[in-house]
């Protein structure tokens, strides 16, 4: 390419997902936020609080099933177990550029 073209690169879309994580048992109280990165095996599960500021992390996951037709997931780490409800969806763009 030559120094005098401009060059169009696609935009990143980010999906923020809004979810309610609440570990199965007694006593135990639900954390809402938007999850930071999805439920795979051998990774922690990470919710951000709305404040921006703090995080719940969980142990490493060990399992994940989902409901058929739900986006509802049980999530087993290597400490615990954890329903994972997703509330909302917005389709956001990362590095937006109109130039």
């Amino acid at each position: 390419m030559s120094p005098g073209w401009i060059v169009a690169l696609p935009v990143a879309k980010v999906e923020i997902v809004q979810v309610v994580l609440r570990k199965l048992g007694r006593g135990s109280r639900a954390v809402t936020g938007r999850l930071v990165r999805a439920p795979r095996k051998g990774s922690v599960v990470v919710i951000e609080f709305s404040d921006g500021m703090h995080e719940y992390v969980t142990t490493p996951v060990k399992r994940v099933l989902r409901l058929a037709q739900r986006d509802v997931f049980y999530i087993e780490t290597v400490n615990s177990r954890y329903r994972l409800e997703v509330r909302d969806r917005e389709r956001a763009l990362e590095d937006a550029s109109s130039g």
